[in-house]
């Protein structure tokens, strides 16, 4: 176990605060952890401690996450570009001329947006679960997001509101997961009283409805790892039913010698896995970054 603590922290990026964890030397390889929905860097508390002695980790809440600020859908346009261009200020903010990519879940098409607009910064990519193709797509999970952003109406967002409801929160954390005992229920009911906020429907709606606009990207990003090699590791939850484990194994089409492992858990890998995750990140970065 790491000496080194956690801080947890906050700046402001264009107005509005940005909460972030910060763990390991300053002058060390550095980081950037972009968690999912719907949880925040808290996700990473079991992590941070185990990379700490080697790297300079920054792990931040999305705008509308976590303790990150939470404009109202009204006041602010909830959309993935807007979410990339706060966190590529916010990596500005913090002097961070580069780093290797963590990206799981909505931190996928954020993170990658990063590295399509400066390549040059992004060291290596992990991914948990954070997809970039197509055949990464389970059809049952995600049945009711696309007829959502096929047309958004009050019965196509009846069912996606529910995701963010307590059921819906506790069935992404716990499905796929062999022993669900060993998932503390702290991770989900954090999550679900977090999306109980006030005006966190009308965030998370006007969110999902915009993921066709990460779709459109697909290509793109494929390009990206295409043209740039970029070092890539998968450490996936492979019984995951909504990132499904055709979406890790994709990343081999444009990345040969992306290194793909599939842990036998579910979509948040790490409430089970971290020590494997951890072993698997030092072993890939201590030789490419």
């Amino acid at each position: 176990m790491s000496s080194h603590p956690v801080h947890h922290r906050a700046t402001t990026v264009r107005g509005h605060r940005i909460a972030y964890r910060e763990a390991g030397p300053a002058d060390a390889p550095a980081l950037l952890l972009l968690h999912g929905f719907p949880s925040s860097s808290h996700m990473f508390r079991d992590l941070l401690p185990l990379l700490a002695d080697r790297y300079h980790l920054i792990a931040p809440d999305h705008l509308g996450f976590g303790r990150s600020a939470a404009p109202a859908a009204g006041d602010f346009p909830y959309s993935f570009d807007r979410l990339a261009e706060i966190t590529e200020e916010f990596t500005e903010q913090l002097g961070l001329k580069e780093y290797a990519l963590y990206i799981q879940d909505y931190g996928a098409p954020i993170g990658l947006r990063l590295a399509l607009a400066h390549p040059e910064r992004v060291t290596a990519i992990i991914t948990q679960n954070g997809n970039a193709y197509e055949e990464g797509l389970g059809a049952e999970a995600w049945a009711p997001v696309l007829a959502l952003i096929a047309e958004r109406t009050p019965e196509t967002e009846a069912p996606v509101r529910a995701i963010s409801g307590p059921d819906g929160i506790r069935w992404q954390y716990l499905t796929g997961v062999p022993d669900p005992t060993l998932v503390s229920p702290d991770a989900y009911e954090h999550d679900a009283a977090l999306m109980a906020r006030p005006g966190q429907p009308e965030i998370q709606l006007d969110l999902i409805s915009d993921y066709g606009s990460n779709f459109a990207l697909y290509p793109a990003f494929q390009e990206y790892f295409r043209t740039s090699q970029v070092p890539l590791l998968a450490v996936w939850g492979g019984h995951d039913e909504i990132f499904v484990p055709e979406g890790a194994l994709a990343f081999r089409r444009d990345l040969p010698d992306a290194e793909i492992h599939l842990l036998p858990t579910g979509h948040f890998a790490l409430e089970t896995h971290a020590d494997q995750a951890a072993a698997l990140i030092r072993e890939f970065l201590g030789r490419h970054v």
